[in-house]
């Protein structure tokens, strides 16, 4: 039997096994998937320690640095983002690929309708610095965004992302978050993803409902502010949810070499949910 597992800290709520479970199943393949509670300092003895069943892994917080770490390949985009989302059971070890970015995409395009950059370059608005701004910004690139706003409380935690930026080729401006006039930032992007909690957006989702397309990587609870300000519009929005989803797909082809049965596992996830969000898939 093959074995295949989420690692992070905490990871006893994630939602992982409903998806991959419901892709096994779908496939006809007698595998396991399971959580497997790990941090980040723990990741390399972990994945030391696995015998040959164990095909892949997925990987959440906040191990996919380490995930990238104790590879012994990785795909482009992973090395662009620097992290890691999946490892993968290769002939000599381990191949690190971060499906986040197939998350971001596709949530944005199915549950977002966002179609891509204008013909010269869209522009993005990013807000928060941490673990998934770099894969929303890989993101961006993949959809034809070439210049990205960069709203931050702690310019400090910038580093990563203005590196990834780089890598990608992408135009960032950096802001302040208690100097960014949030109204104007969402009139003139095409696109808004959030990376920070509820309470940051709280005191201006009202302002930055008006962009055209936006995601909230936060789903739970739901709604969050910017979902109930986007609802209040008449409009939806793109959700963790849906990226969620999305990155998943990637993550069960390459575990077994074959396509994801994605309606299976949409249907898996909003019956976990409990029909929460519609989660389109095209």
């Amino acid at each position: 039997m093959s074995r295949a597992a989420v690692i992070g800290s905490p990871v006893s709520h994630s939602l992982s096994p409903v998806l991959h479970n419901a892709a096994y199943e779908a496939l006809g393949l007698d595998w396991t998937y399971t959580r497997l509670e790990c941090d980040e300092v723990g990741v390399a003895g972990l994945v030391a320690g696995l015998d040959p069943s164990w095909v892949g892994l997925s990987v959440t917080m906040p191990g996919k640095r380490a995930a990238l770490a104790v590879a012994s390949s990785v795909t482009e985009r992973a090395a662009v983002v620097g992290a890691a989302n999946t490892l993968v059971r290769v002939d000599g070890g381990w191949r690190a690929d971060c499906t986040d970015v197939d998350g971001v995409v596709g949530a944005l395009r199915y549950a977002g309708g966002f179609s891509g950059g204008s013909s010269g370059g869209g522009r993005g608005l990013l807000l928060g610095a941490g673990g998934t701004a770099t894969a929303a910004l890989a993101a961006f690139a993949e959809l034809g965004v070439a210049e990205v706003d960069l709203v931050v409380r702690d310019v400090a935690r910038v580093v990563e992302a203005v590196a990834c930026a780089s890598r990608l080729g992408i135009a960032l401006s950096l802001v302040g978050w208690a100097e960014a006039d949030f109204g104007a930032l969402a009139g003139a992007v095409d696109v808004v993803v959030s990376t920070v909690p509820p309470s940051a957006t709280e005191p201006v989702a009202d302002l930055l409902a008006s962009a055209p397309c936006l995601l909230d990587v936060i789903y739970h609870p739901w709604p969050t502010p910017l979902g109930v300000a986007v609802m209040g519009r008449g409009r939806t929005m793109a959700t963790g949810l849906d990226m969620l989803l999305h990155q998943a797909f990637g993550q069960v082809e390459q575990f077994t070499g074959r396509e994801a049965p994605r309606e299976a596992m949409r249907k898996a996830l909003r019956a976990a949910t409990g029909d929460l969000l519609p989660l389109p898939v095209g």
